[in-house]
């Protein structure tokens, strides 16, 4: 995980942080009852997906200050409408961040409860997961071991996003698929991804 990444996070104070995937579910609940809830508003949404698209999508993972500051501001700004799945969202961030900085496993109860929320929650207010939840989704199934719910999930997002490279290459590590693996060989080589796990 880059440096820039990491720093995200430093950088916005966030007072609640769950450990445990039992505790993530009432902490997520609350902060939803406090939450202005808007289909129609955009913001939080369009965040996760220039997230994404900066940070998993391009070929070199790095944020711009200006997304930065547009994280922070929005998390901070309590008018922010779903400001509830922002919140989750970067608990998870912190939680992935602190343990890899500790040089720990994360807790995959954790992850998988967290992403589950995001996905029904995305899915039942804007009517669409973002791509990098159907990611994380993935990444945390497969941290717990299970491997073939972690492909039911790539394979979905796959579907909704047939141009997404981590999901592609999560898909081939997991599926071995020649045709994946051409794909990302021949249309992906610099992507940082493809890059790291040595698909050739």
């Amino acid at each position: 995980m880059k440096k820039l990444i990491l720093a995200i996070f430093f950088c916005i104070s966030l007072n609640i942080f769950a450990q445990t995937g039992n505790q993530v579910k009432d902490i997520f609940l609350k902060l939803k009852q406090e939450s202005k809830i808007d289909g129609n508003d955009r913001a939080v949404y369009d965040i996760l997906d220039e997230f994404y698209n900066k940070n998993l999508q391009a070929d070199n993972d790095e944020l711009t200050p200006e997304t930065v500051q547009r994280i922070e501001k929005t998390a901070s700004n309590p008018d922010t409408k779903n400001l509830h799945i922002l919140m989750l969202f970067l608990m998870y961030q912190q939680h992935i961040s602190r343990t890899s900085m500790a040089g720990k496993k994360p807790d995959s109860e954790f992850q998988t409860e967290a992403m589950t929320l995001l996905e029904n929650e995305t899915r039942e207010i804007y009517g669409k997961v973002p791509a990098i939840i159907f990611i994380y989704k993935a990444e945390a199934l497969d941290g717990a071991g299970k491997k073939e719910d972690a492909k039911t999930t790539l394979a979905e997002g796959l579907k909704e996003y047939p141009d997404s490279v981590p999901l592609k290459v999560y898909s081939y590590l997991n599926t071995k698929n020649e045709v994946l693996r051409n794909d990302l060989v021949k249309n992906h080589p610099n992507h940082w991804m493809v890059q790291q796990f040595g698909i050739k």
